[in-house]
């Protein structure tokens, strides 16, 4: 453990998440004694730079959470703190499995070469579809900004009370529909750029497969890129995305909270059905007339004794209570992968969001299903506890945007995000098919840049499980509540029991590095407090 635990303070906060983080500066601000109680040995949550390559342990890593783009800038204003940012240009490299002159897309701040690109290995509908996408996007994404920072509407409501009236269907329909029926209404002729945002917006982080209801919000809440400087895309924290979880623990310790790991939390104690404080693993109490849970809603339900929360809302969250569809294969490169498809003399694509996405191959004459009957096949497989044979994957190199990762050697600090793949398999065990499952991903590397494998120097997979163990979220799910669940659905920051809130992922906004829940949660608590 490392810190003093004192007997008693105006606030426990339990979890030093990004979220529980922004709580603790904005409730000591307002001259509160916080105490913020982290069971591991780090903070930040799932927001961490790490060294976890045990061959190459000079490499830097962002382990969990891996871009920042959907904090709101008023929330950094407000906080009066500096995240160090570094813009990805280009963002999205699109490659398919083909030599040189095979399609491909890398989209950066050059929009005229990006559409020329559409245009050329796709079609001029293409470029039209996207430039009524990309505005109608930004038009939510201004309407919307306000809603953030506030405790949620339905989601009718929110329509009314924020959004252009001639959006608010388009709203209303995208958050409770599918992400597929938002995309089709654009008319894209290639189903590989639908595959692409379905995939990274749409599916990101979801059990939830692209025709399923809430995949839309899921779709919108990744497109709220409003950070200066990022133009609507998500950007590379530098140093990782421990920066991100080091500057709030920084400003919550400047502003008199108190932060201490080691310390895991095994319940929360009630007087007369308020919040009388929380009890540690190791036996000792601390007296609290708040309790903030900053860890996801369904640890934090854990801690409250049988019966106390109201059963209503006990049984919504469970009714929404979904687990992680996530992989994530973190990767020590001794050098850079060399994309077939790409002429010579392209922009390095290293930076960027590379999206290998099954079915590309039917579009260079290689067969198979064409993007979107592979997106449902892969679904279909998820949901039966298969592993996919080919699912869709994110790749990043961010070294040669952020060198100050990397180790004296110039190893390269690499992941795959791979979506989806099921928490439990059928028929077998994680620990027996993920040695394959790592050789198979890396295959599909291979098809797009031959000799990955070779410069692979070390490999740490994290599983669903391997999620919820490394970083304590249930069911190792990273939105903490599904995606597909939106505004006034999410864990309310006021939970019902006296005294105890909550203000993480689970909450609203939604899953991902953002920030508002922490801000809200502290706000809601301030006007019950009546500061």
């Amino acid at each position: 453990m490392t810190g003093e635990v004192p007997g008693r303070v105006d606030v426990v906060v339990v979890g030093s998440g990004h979220n529980g983080l922004v709580s603790a500066i904005l409730l000591a601000r307002a001259g509160l004694d916080v105490l913020v109680l982290e069971a591991a040995d780090v903070i930040g949550g799932a927001t961490r730079t790490e060294n976890p390559f045990p061959k190459v342990p000079g490499l830097r890593h962002s382990t969990g959470s891996y871009l920042l783009g959907l904090m709101p800038p008023e929330l950094l204003a407000t906080l009066d703190v500096r995240i160090p940012v570094l813009r990805r240009d280009p963002h999205y490299f699109l490659p398919t499995p083909g030599g040189a002159g095979s399609p491909y897309l890398l989209f950066g701040t050059d929009t005229t070469a990006t559409r020329k690109q559409l245009a050329e290995f796709f079609s001029p509908a293409d470029v039209a579809a996207d430039d009524a996408l990309q505005a109608e996007l930004a038009a939510l994404r201004e309407d919307l900004a306000p809603a953030w920072l506030t405790e949620p509407l339905p989601v009718e409501e929110t329509a009314e009370r924020y959004v252009r009236p001639e959006l608010r269907k388009v709203f209303v329909d995208l958050v409770r529909g599918s992400v597929a029926d938002y995309l089709a209404r654009f008319e894209f002729r290639s189903e590989l750029l639908v595959s692409m945002y379905a995939v990274t917006d749409g599916l990101s982080g979801l059990n939830a497969g692209p025709d399923d209801p809430g995949t839309g919000h899921n779709f919108l809440v990744h497109n709220m890129c409003r950070l200066p400087g990022s133009g609507g895309t998500w950007m590379i924290a530098e140093g990782g995305m421990g920066t991100v979880s080091r500057t709030f623990a920084d400003a919550a310790r400047a502003s008199g909270a108190r932060i201490v790991t080691g310390a895991p939390v095994t319940s929360i104690t009630l007087d007369g059905g308020a919040a009388s404080g929380v009890v540690l693993a190791d036996g000792r109490e601390v007296g609290a007339s708040v309790v903030l849970g900053a860890c996801d809603p369904y640890r934090l339900m854990g801690l409250l004794p049988d019966g106390a929360l109201p059963t209503a809302l006990a049984e919504r969250m469970g009714a929404v209570r979904r687990t992680g569809t996530t992989l994530k294969l973190n990767l020590a490169l001794r050098g850079l992968p060399s994309f077939s498809c790409l002429p010579e003399g392209a922009p390095s694509p290293f930076g960027s969001t590379i999206h290998l996405l099954p079915g590309s191959a039917s579009l260079t004459g290689g067969g198979g299903e064409p993007p979107m009957a592979a997106l449902r096949a892969m679904w279909a497989d998820v949901r039966a506890g298969r592993l996919p044979a080919e699912p869709t994957i994110e790749w990043y190199l961010h070294t040669t945007v952020d060198p100050s990762l990397a180790d004296p050697a110039g190893h390269h600090s690499s992941a795959l995000f791979v979506q989806s793949v099921p928490y439990e398999l059928a028929g077998t065990t994680w620990d027996a098919a993920l040695p394959g499952y790592v050789e198979r991903l890396v295959e599909i590397c291979e098809r797009y840049a031959p000799g990955t494998g070779d410069l692979i120097a070390d490999a740490v997979p994290l599983t669903p499980p391997g999620i919820e163990a490394h970083f304590g979220i249930t069911g190792g799910h990273i939105h903490h509540v599904d995606n597909t669940v939106s505004f006034a659905d999410r864990m309310p920051y006021a939970t019902g029991v006296d005294g105890v809130y909550a203000g993480s992922a689970g909450c609203h906004p939604g899953g991902s590095v953002i920030g508002a829940a922490g801000h809200n949660a502290a706000q809601r608590i301030l006007a019950d407090l009546g500061r």
